[in-house]
């Protein structure tokens, strides 16, 4: 097809389609003569995947490249599925468990004990809850745990039954960032409707402090 074609089929306009072929996001056409080249379903399959990770998940462009190397690479999944994740959720490098509540978690749950980022992700977030005094408790640790876990179980299910890296790629990063997000709207209208299941209706409406007046403080520099 066309590069006209491709970019009808692709949703994806001519000039954006020529910057990703500089950027080395997209393989080049075939050639059909001398300024001329010819483009396939590979190409429009590709141009989908770059308009995941760059709009729905909003990665870099090089970020992007990085990503669509390890698939033209025909890595394992599970590197594909390491980098993605470090790409989207924007974690540091491997490290080991270093926070007890941490350790705890992971040996209650069964998970590997090894490095990731989310693991040093996870044990930073407890070392700063820790530092406000807020730390959770074991208890509760454990069931925010769970909960994840099974949400964990779903995503990987269905990256599981991806038919080639391009679709592991979008399916991911789609679980990562945009079901994530889903996530988070689930947990706040749970948490909406145990407050009216427990307060009562009065619960319903604007929350108190999203009345002009009654507007948090912001902390003055230092505090």
């Amino acid at each position: 097809m066309k590069l006209s074609e491709l970019s009808d089929r692709a949703g994806t306009p001519a000039a954006t389609i020529k910057y990703y072929l500089r950027e080395g996001l997209l393989a080049p056409g075939h050639p059909v003569t001398a300024t001329r080249s010819s483009y396939d379903d590979a190409h429009v399959t590709r141009l989908r995947t770059i308009r995941t990770l760059r709009h729905a998940v909003g990665l870099s462009v090089a970020q992007v490249r990085d990503v669509v190397r390890l698939i033209d690479a025909g890595v394992d999944r599970i590197e594909v599925l390491k980098a993605l994740q470090a790409a989207v959720q924007r974690l540091d490098p491997p490290q080991p468990g270093r926070t007890a509540a941490g350790n705890r978690v992971v040996a209650a749950l069964g998970w590997p004990d090894v490095p990731t980022g989310a693991r040093g992700a996870l044990d930073a977030h407890l070392e700063a809850m820790t530092e406000l005094g807020v730390a959770p408790s074991a208890a509760r640790l454990e069931a925010y745990a769970r909960a994840a876990d099974e949400i964990a179980i779903v995503d990987i299910a269905d990256a599981v039954e991806a038919t080639d890296l391009e679709d592991l790629v979008v399916r991911t990063a789609v679980g990562m960032h945009m079901n994530a997000q889903l996530v988070q709207r689930l947990l706040a209208l749970a948490q909406a409707s145990r407050s009216i299941m427990q307060y009562g209706q009065a619960a319903q409406g604007p929350g108190l402090l999203s009345r002009s007046g009654d507007r948090p403080r912001r902390p003055a520099p230092g505090e």
